[in-house]
């Protein structure tokens, strides 16, 4: 019968899988341990990490393909957004946010869109992109020949700033890896960065949109495209055009019929 943790053991393996969790790692193989080795011996805080180390370990990418089995990314969506809570990881829980704004789709999509922050109207029913920057946005999906159900859209971070300010660096890096999670349960073929603030949190750049659009991005394995956020087109409609182009992009790479005209 295998010999009970230790309780320090027990949480310092715990936080361990949680990081890893944070980072997209899920799955782990157990590193054999000698008998003759007394993983249970006292040891100082500093060394019980490296005792976790010794019992769960990362998957070796080589093998990850060979183990991989088929998930079921329903319930490992909702287990992502279990884990947020009624988050108060940042300030902004305390600057008038409702609610948290998870992320709505198809798990399965082979697009996904990753907007800046939830608006009024998000934070209001709890769901990314249904104010005017969502109706546009939706507008875009169908010129792509797709419905919102076809594809999977979040948001850096998931609670509204306060009257929509642009989300600071330590708020979208605390949240970010939820995100991060996420498209790694919806496996995208490719994702679509709408405006400067996912571009720029997602690709770890500081440049301007008129340097980031028109090309594709190594994101993780996954094609990235940048693009300009609803929002945005809302204030300047001229630019509509200019992501017509950048869908379209993303439309042949993923072997959609492109039509001559988009829709307005």
């Amino acid at each position: 019968m295998p010999e009970a943790l230790d309780p320090p053991l027990r949480k310092a393996i715990a936080d361990r899988i949680r990081y890893y969790h944070h980072l997209g790692i899920y799955d782990f193989y157990r590193r054999p341990v000698e008998k003759s080795e007394n993983i249970l011996d006292a040891a100082p805080p500093s060394t019980l990490y490296e005792k976790a180390e010794t019992l769960i370990n990362m998957p070796k990418a080589s093998s990850a393909a060979e183990v991989a089995k088929p998930v079921d990314r329903v319930s490992a969506l909702r287990l992502i957004r279990e884990d947020i809570g009624d988050c108060t990881r940042c300030r902004l829980h305390q600057q008038g946010r409702k609610q948290i704004v998870f992320g709505v789709g198809n798990p399965n999509a082979e697009l996904m869109f990753i907007g800046e922050a939830p608006g009024a109207d998000e934070d209001e029913k709890g769901e990314p992109f249904v104010g005017r920057a969502g109706q546009l946005l939706t507008n875009m999906i169908k010129a792509m020949g797709l419905s919102r159900e076809d594809v999977y859209i979040a948001n850096i971070i998931k609670c509204r700033p306060p009257g929509n300010r642009t989300p600071e660096r330590d708020e979208c890096e605390t949240c970010s890896p939820f995100l991060m999670r996420q498209i790694e349960v919806v496996k995208p073929k490719a994702i679509v960065a709408l405006g400067a603030v996912a571009a720029k949190t997602l690709l770890a750049v500081n440049a301007p949109m008129s340097e980031l659009r028109g090309q594709w991005y190594d994101f993780r394995g996954t094609k990235l495209a940048v693009t300009y956020h609803p929002a945005f087109l809302l204030r300047d409609p001229r630019q509509k055009k200019e992501t017509w182009k950048d869908l379209q992009m993303v439309m042949k790479d993923l072997g959609l019929p492109i039509p001559e005209k988009a829709e307005e």
